[in-house]
């Protein structure tokens, strides 16, 4: 098994034996810790866990729709036979639907159907998040400019949280900004995370980062260095927890894996030549054991 599950896994426990359970917007409790942190080094390992299987091919798609698409056209994913943000489409009307928890009059949470109206153009999106952000503000091409030209500078930063845009967001961004730096040849990123649904989306968001970090690294001739995550508000849903448990368990009993390792396409030298097709064939996971599938219910 990787450093990642032990890690991983350690967070787990925590939420579980420490935690508070908490309301949400969604209508599903969940259990929450305020804060934890996690650090990565990418020369010592690549971080995927293998007490349950992580689907990589998925994982980057999302990661290039954001980064090196700029899309935030849930299309582009269901092309590929990625159904990742299917339940936040805005459909062809500019209507999102979703049954969800909201303050009453006396500021107790009740659940409701929420019926949101978005101009027409974002029909097929999920509105003004992620990719839309990225895209407005030349977010990653200034980053990749800095890194090549400026690898001194202390102002690497990308931020996916733009006042001006959260109320025509679907979902304002989860994971919402990363830091980045170079040092001795190595490039180097921390990324911040809101909110963290732990069994579901934790493990892609890390990989993810993972591989972009790798990505700008070697299309900018340095190493992958470290990265490390802060996250705000960990938490494992309450109809998630049993399969936690069977991962944890997994864990406990359940013989050892070689850690996996990254492979990325050596000749691929720009970032945006990375294929982003459904095969996604630039990017492999070698190595790459696991314990299998664990179903993990979304809240919306």
């Amino acid at each position: 098994m990787s450093k990642f599950d032990v890690e991983y896994l350690k967070l787990c426990r925590k939420i579980l034996t420490e935690g508070v359970e908490v309301e949400n917007r969604t209508g599903t409790n969940s259990i929450k810790i305020p804060s934890y942190h996690f650090e990565f080094d990418l020369q010592e390992e690549f971080p995927i866990l293998t007490t349950k299987k992580v689907f990589i091919r998925q994982a980057v798609l999302e990661m290039l729709w954001i980064y090196q698409a700029q899309s935030n056209d849930v299309r582009w994913l269901q092309e590929r036979n990625v159904h990742i943000w299917d339940e936040w489409e805005i459909d062809e009307n500019g209507l999102w639907t979703a049954t969800q928890m909201e303050p009453d009059e006396n500021g107790k949470l009740v659940k409701k159907i929420k019926v949101r109206q978005f101009d027409k153009k974002y029909a097929h999106t999920i509105g003004t998040a992620y990719g839309y952000i990225v895209d407005k503000f030349n977010l990653i091409d200034n980053l990749i400019d800095k890194i090549k030209n400026n690898p001194t500078d202390r102002r690497m930063i990308i931020s996916l949280w733009q006042n001006d845009y959260l109320k025509t967001a679907v979902l304002p961004s989860c994971v919402w900004s990363s830091e980045w730096d170079v040092t001795n040849g190595k490039l180097n990123a921390w990324v911040h995370q809101r909110s963290c649904d732990v069994p579901l989306g934790l493990p892609f968001n890390i990989t993810q980062y993972a591989v972009l970090l790798n990505m700008l690294a070697k299309t900018n001739g340095l190493e992958p260095g470290t990265l490390n995550w802060s996250i705000k508000d960990a938490h494992i849903y309450v109809n998630q927890i049993e399969g936690i448990k069977e991962q944890i368990n997994r864990m406990d009993t359940l013989g050892d894996f070689e850690a996996p390792e990254l492979w990325l396409n050596p000749e691929v030298e720009d970032f945006y030549d990375y294929d982003n097709s459904k095969e996604c064939k630039d990017v492999k996971v070698l190595k790459y054991k696991n314990h299998g599938k664990i179903n993990f219910k979304i809240s919306q």
